[in-house]
């Protein structure tokens, strides 16, 4: 009997501290998603750029695309042209 007694109040014990351990939020829960939330507003240079509906001026396409060709061709390999030594009479 005291067995039963000591197993039902371990029991309700574990029950009301799981009780007390979902009531309280812990840090981790309390912080998640602040990281992404700070990289993500960190890498915004103008917030209110959505709201600037006037056209963008700069490059049109045609020469933007001449210059990222030309941009990725200068990180190309380019075969090094032959050198020709001439000696003469000595070693």
């Amino acid at each position: 009997m005291m067995r039963y007694i000591i197993l039902i109040t371990a029991v309700i014990a574990f029950l009301v501290s799981q009780g007390y351990a979902e009531m309280y939020t812990s840090r981790l829960e309390m912080d998640y998603g602040t990281s992404f939330r700070l990289a993500k507003y960190n890498q915004i240079l103008n917030p209110d750029a959505s709201k600037n509906l006037a056209p963008v001026t700069g490059l049109d396409g045609r020469a933007a695309h001449t210059i990222n060709e030309k941009y990725t061709k200068s990180f190309e390999k380019q075969a090094k042209e032959p050198m020709y030594i001439l000696s003469i009479g000595g070693r």
